[in-house]
């Protein structure tokens, strides 16, 4: 079976390597443009497109892949796999694939259908999550369910952690979905359009921490949004990035810092507190709590806001 595959983060990259350490016939990788990155805006390649491009294979820049349905049917590929690709597709591109459009999506559909299911797992306080292979079809991440994989989300796990882990499972589902979709075996599952639940794309002013929230919130807010955008508060007129945090027990005037050891620094919040294990202050690095304890820029009795 000829496969054209199309991702563009890093997280679609172990699912491209897998497919071909397994075997499979890559016609060719489909991603987005280069864009601009970090302060000087220098011009990027997506990471799936530097990967695609060390294996040799074919690649495919589209600013608008709707343009090019005739473009890839003239590749030949039987089926189309889809990973964090980042465009919607249109009937005629799906149509330009006789063995079906198959995507990896990052949840257990039909909850978090959107562009953050990752970080929604974790604000949301899911404690388990995994990746779903399903047949695309036009309305967004409805398609009928060919497989599924789960995984257990753990204490303190940020997003990018979790994102990292999932993307190894994105990739075993898709070699096996491979296999059965070669195979004929789609014993396909229909969602449950009425449990759906949607995310949206997240925004850096979605990071802001409000300490009068209860623990869990807050804590789940931290971890969901590490590494990016990272959730932050303000201390001392400056912002401070939390990127890692526990529920711990105790509490006091909400955002006030109970603690600070070589453990983490406590802050309180509407319900309970939190353990911060992880932070960065404006213009600096990430820190871990010995760091923090060891650099006083944090005492009993400050205030985040």
């Amino acid at each position: 079976m000829k496969i054209l595959y199309a991702g563009t983060p890093q997280f679609a990259v172990e699912p491209l390597k897998a497919l071909v350490n397994s075997g499979a016939d890559i016609v060719g990788v489909v991603t987005q443009e280069d864009r601009p990155f970090g302060r000087k805006g220098v011009l990027t390649p997506p990471p799936v497109k530097s990967f695609a491009l060390g294996l040799g294979l074919p690649v495919y820049q589209f600013a608008r892949i709707r343009d090019h349905a005739e473009e890839l049917r003239a590749l030949g590929a039987d089926a189309m796999f889809t990973c964090a690709y980042g465009q919607l597709l249109t009937r005629e591109v799906l149509e330009a694939f006789p063995g079906g459009v198959w995507n990896a999506h990052a949840s257990l559909l039909p909850a978090f259908r959107g562009a953050s299911p990752v970080q929604s797992a974790i604000l949301a306080g899911e404690k388990v999550t995994g990746v779903t292979i399903m047949k695309t079809e036009l309305a967004l991440d409805s398609g009928d369910i060919l497989l599924v994989k789960r995984c257990k989300i753990g204490e303190g796990e940020t997003s990018g952690e979790l994102s990292q882990r999932l993307s190894l499972l994105a990739a075993e589902a898709l070699c096996e979905a491979a296999k059965l979709i070669e195979s004929g075996d789609e014993n396909l599952l229909l969602q449950d359009d009425g449990a759906a639940t949607y995310c949206k794309k997240i925004k850096k002013e979605d990071a802001r921490v409000d300490f009068s929230q209860p623990a869990t919130r807050v804590c789940a807010l931290i971890n969901g949004m590490s590494p990016s955008p990272a959730a932050y508060c303000m201390h001392g007129g400056s912002p401070l990035n939390l990127l890692r945090a526990f529920v711990r027990e105790g509490g006091g005037a909400a955002g006030s810092v109970l603690e600070v050891a070589k453990g983490g620094f406590a802050v309180a919040c509407g319900e309970g507190s939190v353990l911060v294990t992880e932070a960065q202050f404006a213009g600096g690095k990430r820190l871990s709590a010995a760091d923090i304890f060891n650099g006083r820029k944090l005492k009993a009795g400050d205030m985040l806001e």
